[in-house]
């Protein structure tokens, strides 16, 4: 009965290490909603418009940056639920808001913005969002959001994959293309 124990054991502590080993191949930070406090790890962002093969300069001098990724770059993010909130939409209140990005950078892989997207209203909706990663003023990146569908009075977490890490960028803005 002893060696049964040990075995299970030793199972679940393999377990264990290829679970934070895998994490740690991703490299994903954890972040924690401001207004909910829940901390979740946002899983990869899969693209479907690559980013640029080579680039001309790297972020040691970022005023001398030329690089940029052409064309608009699509993404369909797997949205962690982080609550739900009254169903205030009318008048004065949006269906949809959006808190201000946060942006990161994933070392050696890409830069990450995280968007929290609250649904207001009473019905499902399907939104999407416009994200514009920028250097100084200069555009860097543009990326369109197609964000799961949200229930009524949802709040979603949602990770936006960015440029990669070695294109210096500074600021990113998201705001809401449908619904309006």
């Amino acid at each position: 009965m002893t060696s049964a124990i040990r075995l299970v054991a030793l199972v679940a502590t393999a377990a264990s290490v290829i679970g934070v080993a895998s994490a740690l191949a991703e490299n994903m930070p954890q972040v924690r909603d401001s207004r909910t406090g829940k901390v979740w790890t946002p899983e990869p962002v899969t693209v479907e418009t690559p980013g640029p093969s080579s680039y001309s300069d790297r972020a040691f001098d970022p005023n001398a940056q030329a690089a940029q990724v052409r064309g608009l770059v699509v993404q369909h993010p797997r949205a962690q639920l982080m609550g739900t909130v009254p169903m205030t939409a009318g008048a004065t209140v949006p269906i949809v808001t959006l808190d201000v990005p946060s942006l990161q950078v994933v070392p050696a892989q890409h830069w990450l913005s995280i968007l929290y997207l609250t649904n207001n209203s009473t019905h499902t909706i399907n939104a999407v969002l416009g994200c514009h990663f920028t250097n100084g003023g200069r555009n860097v990146e543009d990326v369109r959001v197609v964000v799961p569908p949200a229930g009524p009075g949802e709040r979603l977490g949602l990770p936006v994959r960015g440029p990669r890490y070695d294109i210096f960028v500074d600021r990113v803005t998201c705001e809401v293309i449908s619904p309006t």
